[in-house]
């Protein structure tokens, strides 16, 4: 069987997340890095794409404005300096956290992310960067219609995929955590860690993600601790972030 193309999909393609960019580092204030070394920055302030921003397939909008809902960017910790993407570097940096760029084939057949509506009735993030190290915390509020298990689930039958985009092939593996990060009553967790590598030889670019998913009524909060480097991720950070992002749409 064939692999499945993306361009099936509405949304346009973009740059696969091997390409070294930050995004919109001079609009925003703050990056997110999509790649290590070759990172460069895009200046001027993105236009959005209008087949992005719409909703796609299926996909939920929330009952109430998600932006609303987003952790304020003062609220992250030291040394994240955090700012709220538009909904034009939405549609470019919640697709990125999955591995898999617009426009991919993917290997098995069937592992492409499902549809969603990047508009801002659909998703929110807010992003904070350490400067130093280069790693990213983000908050993704997303706009649902399935419960958290079905998203679980579909991660556990794709563990490993391979996207592939002009030629370029990364292999996304996904392990999901067996401990679930504590919440408070009534509210599901689970955690997964993710590495999206590509290239070759000197060329490999290996990125390292450590996620925690909760969902709260129709709005799911996907919080990732993001990184180039071969450290370990920063936990603490993640959780004291996770934390403050579940109880502010709990409190909504």
């Amino acid at each position: 069987m064939a692999p499945h193309s993306a361009g099936d999909d509405v949304r346009p393609p973009r740059r696969p997340p091997t390409l070294g960019r930050r995004l919109g580092a001079a609009a925003f204030g703050a990056a997110l890095l999509l790649a290590a070394g070759c990172s460069s920055t895009v200046g001027g302030t993105p236009q959005p794409e209008p087949a992005a921003l719409a909703t796609t397939g299926d996909a939920a909008t929330a009952s109430r404005p998600l932006a609303e809902l987003l952790l304020p960017p003062e609220e992250f910790p030291e040394p994240y300096d955090a700012v709220v993407l538009p909904p034009q570097a939405v549609a470019q940096a919640a697709p990125d956290l999955t591995g898999v760029p617009e426009g991919a084939k993917v290997d098995p057949p069937g592992c492409l992310p499902p549809p969603q509506n990047f508009g801002p009735d659909g998703t929110a993030m807010v992003v904070g960067t350490d400067n130093d190290s280069r790693a990213t915390i983000s908050v993704e509020l997303v706009a649902v219609t399935d419960v958290l298990a079905v998203y679980r689930e579909r991660l556990a039958e794709c563990p490993v995929v391979a996207a592939t985009r002009r030629g370029v092939t990364a292999t996304v593996t996904t392990t999901i955590d067996p401990s679930a990060p504590p919440a408070a009553p009534g509210v599901e967790t689970f955690a997964f860690t993710r590495t999206v590598r590509s290239g070759e030889g000197r060329e490999v670019v290996t990125q390292s993600m450590t996620s925690r998913i909760a969902q709260i009524g129709d709005v799911r909060v996907l919080v990732t601790y993001m990184s180039f480097g071969a450290g370990p991720a920063d936990t603490d950070g993640l959780t004291q972030v996770f934390d403050a992002s579940v109880e502010r749409v709990r409190a909504a």
